[in-house]
C-alpha cells in the first residue's frame, strides 16, 4: 500500500500522509497491490490538489510539498505497475503458446492413435477370415497366449430409408433461438420479452 507520511497537518481522514517532499512506498509487488496502490495515489493527489486553494499559505505551502512527493510515488508506481503488467502479458503469451503446442501435440497424437487402431482393425479382420475359412463353424479359437471369442448380435439395416412406411418413421423436434434475427431486431430498437442486447469488450494481447 502507498504510505505517504506527515509530521504534523492534518488531511482528510482518506489521505495517505507526507513529509517535506519524500514519499516511501511499501509494494508488495504484486499486480493487484501496485493497481491498487495507484488508486490509492490518485485519491490522495485530488485531495491535495483541493488543499492548494487554502486561504492560509502555510497549508497551501505544506499541501504543495506533498503534492509534489505524491507526483513521485505516482510516477514510481506506473513505472513498477507498467513493468508488472509488461511481465504478466509475457507469462499469458507463453502459456498460451504452450497451449497450442500441447494442442498440436495432442492432434498429433490423436491421428496415431486412430491409425494404430485401424492397423489392429484390419489385422484382426484378416485373422478371423482366415480362421473361419478353414473352420466356418467354429465361435472361439484358442491360442498359447490368447483367446478369439464370439458373440451373435442383430442390428436391422436400412437399403432404402425413403421407401419405409411414416408408421416406421419417429418424429423429433427442435427448437432453438435465432440469434441472428433476434440481435438484428434489438439493435432497431425493438422490445423482446426474455432477451437483452449486451455490449461487450475483448482483450487481446500484442
Amino acid at each position: 500500500m502507498a504510505v505517504l507520511t506527515a509530521p504534523a497537518a492534518p488531511l482528510s481522514p482518506a489521505l495517505p500522509q507526507a513529509a517535506g517532499p519524500s514519499c516511501t512506498l511499501q509494494r508488495s509487488g504484486s499486480l493487484w497491490q501496485l493497481g491498487i496502490e495507484a488508486q490509492e495515489l490518485t485519491t490522495a493527489i485530488g485531495q491535495l490538489a483541493q488543499q492548494l486553494e487554502a486561504d492560509d499559505e502555510d497549508a497551501r505551502a505544506q499541501a504543495l510539498a506533498e503534492l509534489e512527493a505524491a507526483l513521485l510515488a505516482e510516477e514510481g508506481n506506473k513505472a513498477a505497475l507498467a513493468a508488472k503488467a509488461d511481465a504478466t502479458c509475457w507469462v499469458i503469451e507463453h502459456l498460451r503458446g504452450q497451449a497450442a503446442y500441447r494442442q498440436q501435440q495432442a492432434k498429433r497424437l490423436s491421428d496415431l492413435a486412430r491409425s494404430d487402431v485401424g492397423r489392429a482393425d484390419a489385422l484382426e479382420e484378416s485373422l478371423v477370415l482366415v480362421l473361419t475359412r478353414l473352420q466356418p463353424a467354429a465361435t472361439r479359437f484358442s491360442f498359447p497366449n490368447h483367446e478369439l471369442s464370439s458373440r451373435k448380435s442383430q442390428a436391422v439395416v436400412f437399403d432404402d430409408e425413403k421407401a419405409l412406411d411414416p408408421e416406421w418413421l419417429a418424429v423429433k423436434t427442435t427448437t432453438q433461438p435465432d440469434k441472428a434475427a433476434i440481435k438484428e431486431a434489438l439493435k432497431g430498437g425493438q422490445q423482446i420479452p426474455g432477451a437483452q442486447l449486451l455490449s461487450r469488450r475483448s482483450w487481446r494481447i500484442h
